[in-house]
């Protein structure tokens, strides 16, 4: 008599899931013994519900959480970000969505901030600054998806916030008081840059900061663009908002660039005609005339003449002004009571009219000593000095990269660190350009800056860059990395610091006696163990 088979265990775990063949074999099994099921009924899990198990499950099976994001580079394209993560779970695609900075703006780090949008711990889909209205709009998509085929929940994890929630000062929901100082033109007359070295007065405020710290604080917008926004709406600057003056609201409570999609939505409800199809289409992210990229608030207004919306639904419609953040250039130990950043504003014309960057032009403009801002700190996640003071640094920050490095040196000096300080710092022109001059040369006739290079892009027809000084003293930079040295890198994000790596892995394969792949690899090391850092944006 031949004796039939069992029926073969059912798929229940998708192949697109993030698991090896050996974790889909275990799911697989673990599943279908755990619900006891007909095999021929089965349906198969979904990603979402798959996941969704996993922290439940004992022995060995990794979480998505676990699994790689190769997406997570703040040079990649929104587009090219969600194409990596297709097949992943919503909560993986939300953190693809987001600007990949880790930049803490949000009050949290981008896998932090989108576990929070998924867990429904955060209602707030806009707080991506760098990320702008197109990591908004992925969002706010996500964001309809989850709940659908999820009839599996795990059991809700409280969100890691980058800060203690509710500590005064602590994030950007518990902002405090603190007094604008003084403000000093770093740039030389002549420079084509307009940089700022920017005082703060913390007395009173209960504040403390650690080298490495980012500072946040709540701006004004332009008082100039707050009148032409009143005149384009034909609205009395004491036009009541919620127990406040239209003029008030406008000033410090709304975002006036760039013009959200809720704007356009509203003004296809009170115009007609072509003017409606293309208000439609510029609040579903298509660009009808070509100009969606450069339309702020005002150019929105301009850009639909006649059509003037009702005060109160108009600020409804705009997204709330969001802080800044900045990297802290002092040290605590060196200027107690206060804290330092340095600034560079932004300023430039589109189709005649000049825009100005709203936090930094406040800084450089708008406030004078004495003033009152609201600020908060945001504690540094993983860019610090080594625990061992011994130990050499290597900083590399060019333009307003320098500021965190600014503090370093002012600590190190300041507890008596016996390692040595490298400085990369580079900019336009050695003539105009140089910032703290003074103070960095005093630095290394003390003895407490070891090395200083310096790259100047515009003092030659041929460009040079901190990666281009980086190379030419490759030989004493690996040995430097070599004897423990912990390295550091502030800046641009897009080009800068991709270049500084790529600079680093070339140093590390030649004169390291490496292959190409092992000296990337080698980098990444340095990266896991917190002996390669970054600040990039």
């Amino acid at each position: 008599m031949t004796q039939s088979l069992p029926p073969p265990i059912p798929s229940l775990v998708p192949d697109t899931a993030p698991f090896s063949e050996e974790q889909r074999a275990w799911l697989n099994g673990f599943f279908a013994g755990f619900v006891a099921l007909d095999p021929k009924g089965v349906t198969p899990l979904s990603n979402e519900q798959a996941a969704a198990l996993l922290p439940g499950i004992a022995g060995g099976v990794a979480s998505e959480e676990d699994a790689d994001t190769p997406w997570h580079d703040q040079t990649i394209p929104l587009a090219e970000r969600m194409k990596l993560a297709e097949g992943r779970t919503v909560r993986m695609k939300l953190m693809a969505a987001m600007a990949q900075q880790d930049c803490g703006q949000c009050g949290y780090d981008c896998k932090t901030y989108s576990k929070a949008i998924f867990d429904h711990k955060e209602e707030r889909l806009n707080l991506c600054v760098p990320g702008g209205k197109e990591t908004a709009r992925m969002v706010k998509a996500l964001f309809d998806e989850i709940g659908k085929d999820k009839t599996i929940a795990a059991t809700p994890q409280p969100a890691a916030a980058v800060v203690p929630a509710g500590e005064a000062g602590r994030s950007r929901d518990t902002p405090v008081p603190a007094t604008f100082l003084r403000r000093i033109r770093l740039n030389k007359p002549g420079s084509e840059k307009e940089t700022w070295h920017i005082d703060i007065d913390l007395n009173g405020s209960g504040l403390d900061y650690r080298v490495g710290d980012a500072f946040g604080l709540y701006p004004h917008n332009d008082p100039s663009l707050v009148d032409a926004i009143l005149a384009a709406l034909n609205a009395p600057a004491d036009f009541p908002i919620g127990g406040r003056s239209l003029r008030d609201v406008l000033t410090d409570g709304v975002s006036l660039a760039p013009a959200p999609d809720m704007l356009f939505q509203l003004i296809s409800y009170i115009t007609g005609g072509e003017r409606r199809k293309k208000a439609k289409a510029l609040a579903t992210g298509e660009d009808p005339d070509g100009d969606a990229a450069s339309l702020d608030v005002l150019a929105a207004l301009e850009k639909f003449p006649g059509v003037r919306p009702d005060p109160e639904a108009f600020v409804e419609a705009l997204d709330p002004l969001q802080p800044r953040l900045y990297s802290i250039s002092s040290s605590p130990k060196a200027n107690p009571g206060s804290v330092s950043l340095t600034v560079d504003s932004v300023r430039y014309a589109v189709d005649g009219r000049q825009r100005l960057g709203v936090a930094s032009t406040f800084l450089a403009d708008w406030v004078g000593a004495g003033a009152k801002l609201k600020v908060y700190v945001q504690r540094a996640h993983a860019f610090g000095l080594p625990d061992n003071s011994a130990m050499p640094i290597i900083m590399v920050g060019p333009g307003t990269g320098v500021a965190p490095f600014r503090a370093f040196l002012q600590e190190r000096r300041a507890i008596g660190a016996t390692g040595e300080n490298w400085l990369f710092f580079g900019h336009q022109r050695s003539e105009y350009d140089f910032f703290y001059e003074e103070e960095f040369k005093a630095m290394q006739a003390q003895g407490v800056l070891t090395r200083l290079y310096l790259a100047w892009s515009r003092d030659t027809d041929e460009k040079f860059y901190v990666q281009d000084r980086m190379r030419e003293v490759g030989r004493d930079l690996w040995a430097c990395i070599a004897e423990g040295a912990h390295i550091y890198v502030c800046g641009d994000a897009k080009r800068m610091a991709k270049d500084v790596e790529r600079t680093l892995v070339d140093i590390v394969a030649q004169h390291g006696a490496r292959s190409p792949n092992d000296a990337a690899a080698f980098l990444a090391e340095l990266k896991k163990s917190g002996r390669f850092q970054q600040d990039v944006y």
